[in-house]
């Protein structure tokens, strides 16, 4: 069931400070990064210092069993990008996930009617499909590692320094926000094995609203890794907790598979859209997929229509239509398969023909079996005085992940798996050590001189969207940041309708256009998070359809 979200109606007003900025999903996570900026450390310390915070606050979207990323612009200029997800373990081939779940007692366990599986067409052969969770759901977490990363390349404190606030909440207790014991609700169908229940569950229910929580076993988890350092997840106790967690439900994952482990720092990919440019992260993430879009609404003249007009969200998106076709169709590991040039303006050009003033019909919207099309996930955005800004975004995939909890260490690990498919013929194809296709994507735009972003727009094939709506309402429509995260929003959905709010104007002429338009909840459009800094103040907005919020000083 979907949390009511409409009757929220405060309002909210963008803020603004000049020596530090933190927005987040969660107050205490934000005032926790706020704090680490309050106490000398820059926007990179106070990134992870928020999103450790979010591990433990916000435990519903993500954890130190999940992935890390980060799009950034340090304080001399420099645009960077930091990817830090796992792979597929060693032995996790086709072959062998085929026999292990054929041998499975209760594979249907793996595939949740809730997510659309036919359960009796999972009974072996061909008819098997990537399970949703499970064991061999998990790929190697890159949290840990990344965070490290993080402080050790780019900030200024040590892990331990930022994993302080952290480990006090999950030692010492904080109340439980609305929207976050909404989807807590989950925790209790999910978590089977009483390790896992003892972790997450209060007496063995979800907590409520305001209700206080503590989450000792993670707690000392990040006590650990804070004393020891990030290679005690891959090389050390955790590790053994986590190999020995998956292999004992029957996966594949060993300490050689968290050991060989490490995060890359890269160059992002970029493009220009009206005088703006904008900065994503590549292959194997959903990147491109934004890219491409705004080139092709750019091409279209998109954000030349009046903003209430149904012109306007037709042609946004066609646009971002078209992108997620090229993107499903070719985006993955880019080790295993070469990706087309989707962000470069020669290739929208040719593909802009294809859209008109009517919807495009059945356009293959989707990787097969993802199961990524309403992922849940953590974005945060952080800049400091010196002008460093970071967007950070951490995941497990889908809430809690994949239903196993890694001994008594308090860590929830990952579905990413999921994502793959059991086709060989498929470029998401499963493989040992390949990445799968990701739907994380952080993002940084320059938007004129001396004025620049980090934003995002967390949740599954929402966040290129997201973004697509963010940079037009701020380049095309003089949005202030708050107003660009209020206004009401429109999704491309994988079946082929178009999701709107229910706020959106001119719904009936969309369906004139030929779009089979939807009213969805407000929870299925996103939560974004925004820090911008134009010469020496910092400006910053959060998601009105989230518990978080901005804070400065």
């Amino acid at each position: 069931m979907d949390i009511d979200l409409d009757r929220f109606d405060s309002r909210r007003s963008t803020v603004y400070a000049n020596r530090g900025m933190v927005a987040t999903s969660q107050p205490l996570a934000a005032e926790a990064g706020l704090s680490i900026l309050r106490d000398g450390g820059n926007a990179f310390d106070a990134a992870v210092a928020t999103a450790a915070a979010l591990n433990v606050v916000e435990p519903t979207s993500t954890g130190l069993g999940g992935d890390v990323f980060a799009l950034y612009r340090t304080a001399d200029g420099e645009v960077g990008a930091m990817r830090s997800c796992g792979g597929a373990p060693a032995d996790a081939t086709i072959e062998n996930v085929r026999q292990a779940l054929e041998e499975t007692d209760d594979v249907s366990a793996y595939y949740p009617e809730s997510r659309g599986y036919a359960v009796d067409d999972t009974a072996g052969g061909d008819d098997l499909e990537m399970p949703f969770l499970g064991p061999h759901a998990v790929t190697v977490p890159g949290t840990a590692r990344g965070w490290e990363a993080t402080v050790e390349e780019l900030g200024r404190l040590s892990l331990g320094d930022v994993l302080e606030p952290a480990i006090h909440y999950a030692t010492e207790g904080y109340p439980v926000s609305e929207v976050i014991a909404h989807y807590w609700q989950s925790a209790p169908e999910l978590f089977t094995d009483e390790h896992a229940r003892e972790a997450y569950l209060v007496d063995d229910a979800a907590p409520e609203p305001g209700q206080t929580v503590a989450l000792p076993r993670l707690g000392e988890t990040m006590q650990t890794i804070a004393e020891e350092g990030a290679d005690v997840v891959y090389e050390g106790e955790v590790a053994e907790a986590i190999a020995t967690e998956v292999q004992e439900a029957g996966g594949f994952m060993t300490v050689d598979d968290l050991a060989a482990f490490e995060p890359e720092f890269l160059d992002p990919v970029s493009t220009t859209y009206n005088g703006a440019e904008i900065y994503e992260l590549p292959p194997n993430n959903q990147g491109l997929i934004a890219l491409e879009a705004l080139n092709l609404a750019e091409e279209i003249g998109a954000g030349e229509h009046p903003y209430e007009s149904a012109e306007r969200v037709h042609a946004f998106a066609e646009a971002t239509k078209l992108a997620f076709v090229d993107g499903h169709r070719y985006i993955t590991d880019p080790d295993y398969e070469e990706i087309p040039p989707l962000a470069s303006k020669a290739y929208a050009r040719k593909r802009a023909t294809a859209i008109g003033e009517t919807a495009i019909d059945d356009p293959d919207v989707g990787v097969p079996n993802a199961n990524a099309e309403d992922a849940d996930t953590v974005l945060l955005t952080v800049g400091d005085a010196e002008g460093n800004l970071v967007s950070y975004i951490n995941s497990r995939f889908a809430g809690f992940g994949s239903g196993l909890v890694a001994g008594d260490t308090g860590i929830a690990l990952q579905n990413r798996g999921a994502s793959f498919s059991l086709d060989p013929e498929h470029p998401n194809s499963l493989e040992p050590g390949k990445r799968p296709f990701h739907t994380l994507v952080p993002a940084v735009a320059r938007l004129g001189e001396d004025d620049w972003a980090a934003f995002g727009v967390m949740g599954g094939y929402m966040q290129p969207q997201g973004h697509v709506q963010v940079i037009s309402n701020l380049v095309d429509y003089g949005m202030t940041p708050q107003q660009a995260l209020d206004t009401p929003r429109w999704r491309y959905r994988e079946e082929g309708t178009l999701g709107v709010e229910e706020r959106l104007s001119n719904q009936t002429a969309l369906v004139r256009k030929g779009h089979d338009v939807r009213v969805l909840p407000p929870s299925l459009f996103g939560g974004a998070q925004l820090v911008r800094r134009q010469g020496e103040t910092l400006a910053a907005a959060t998601e009105p359809r989230k518990d978080g919020n901005a804070v400065g000083y």
